[in-house]
C-alpha cells in the first residue's frame, strides 16, 4: 500500500500539471502514454515493438491518435493511412514466409486501435475542456473504490468468477452507486454541459463499460498468464493497468456530446 502511495503522488506531481495545461505539452504526454500501452500489449504476446512489425504498427496508433485537423490540408486522410499500414502489416507476413502469421497481424492491428482510440479520446477530452478529464477520472476512481469498499464488506456473489475471481455483483452495483454520487456533484459544482438527470443516466453507463473495460484488461491478462501488463508504475502495475477503464468511459463520454 505504501508503494502505491507513493507512486499515485510523483505521477500526479509529473502528469497532473500536464493535464492541466493541456495543449502540445498534453498530446505529446498522451502520445508517450499510449505507446507504452502498445509495448506491454505486444510484449504480452513476446512480440517487440523494436521491429519492422512493431515499427509499422506504432506508426498505425500514431496515425490514430493524430488530431482530425491535423491533416486537413494533406492530400491522404487518417483512415487512408491506417488502411496502408495494416495492408503493410498483412504483407509482412509473406514477406517473413509466416514467421510473423496471420494471427500475429491481427493482433498488432487490434492492439493500435484498442490503445489508439482510448487514448485519441483523451485528447479530445482534453480539447473538450478539463472539467470532462477530471469527471472522466473521477468517474472511474469512485467507480473502482466503491466496488472494492462494497465488494469487501457485502460481496457474496462472484460477478465473472471466470475472468476476474475477486469481483462481486454487489461491488459492481456498489461501485455504479459511488459513480453517481460524484456524477451528481459535478453537476452540481462545476461548469459541466449536462443536466442532472443527465449526469446520472451518463455516469451510470460510464460505470458499468468502465468495470467491462478493466474486465477486458483482466481477460486478456488471464489469457497470457501475467499479473500485471507492465511494471513502470511500482504496486499499480503498468499503463494499462490504470488506464483500461478509462479506454472505454473516454470514448463512450464523446459520444453524448456533452463538450
Amino acid at each position: 500500500m505504501k508503494q502505491r502511495i507513493i507512486t499515485a503522488v510523483v505521477a500526479a506531481a509529473l502528469f497532473l500539471p500536464i493535464v492541466i495545461y493541456g495543449r502540445l505539452p498534453f498530446v505529446l504526454m498522451t502520445y508517450l502514454l499510449a505507446t507504452v500501452g502498445l509495448f506491454e500489449l505486444l510484449r504480452m504476446k513476446k512480440l517487440s515493438i523494436f521491429s519492422p512489425y512493431g515499427i509499422l504498427t506504432s506508426i498505425l496508433l500514431w496515425t490514430i491518435l493524430l488530431p482530425n485537423e491535423v491533416l486537413v490540408d494533406f492530400y491522404y486522410s487518417k483512415t487512408e493511412i491506417g488502411i496502408a499500414l495494416i495492408l503493410l502489416l498483412l504483407s509482412y507476413t509473406v514477406i517473413t514466409k509466416n514467421r510473423f502469421d496471420f494471427e500475429n497481424a491481427a493482433f498488432t492491428i487490434l492492439s493500435a486501435i484498442y490503445v489508439g482510440i482510448g487514448f485519441y479520446f483523451f485528447i479530445q477530452t482534453r480539447e473538450a475542456g478539463l472539467v470532462y478529464i477530471f469527471y472522466s477520472i473521477f468517474i472511474v476512481w469512485a467507480t473502482d473504490s466503491g466496488a472494492y469498499f462494497v465488494g469487501r464488506a457485502y460481496g457474496r456473489k462472484k460477478l465473472w468468477p471466470e475472468i476476474s475471481p475477486n469481483k462481486t455483483v454487489e461491488g459492481f452495483f456498489g461501485g455504479i452507486i459511488s459513480a453517481v454520487v460524484v456524477g451528481i456533484l459535478f453537476g452540481v459544482f462545476s461548469d459541466i454541459n449536462a443536466t442532472i438527470i443527465t449526469l446520472i443516466a451518463m455516469t451510470v453507463i460510464l460505470s458499468v463499460f468502465g468495470q467491462l473495460g478493466d474486465l477486458v484488461q483482466s481477460a486478456y491478462k488471464r489469457h497470457f498468464n501475467v499479473k500485471d501488463s507492465g511494471n513502470i508504475l511500482p504496486g499499480h502495475g503498468g499503463i494499462l493497468d490504470r488506464f483500461d477503464s478509462l479506454l472505454f468511459v473516454l470514448p463512450l463520454l464523446s459520444l453524448f456530446h456533452i463538450g
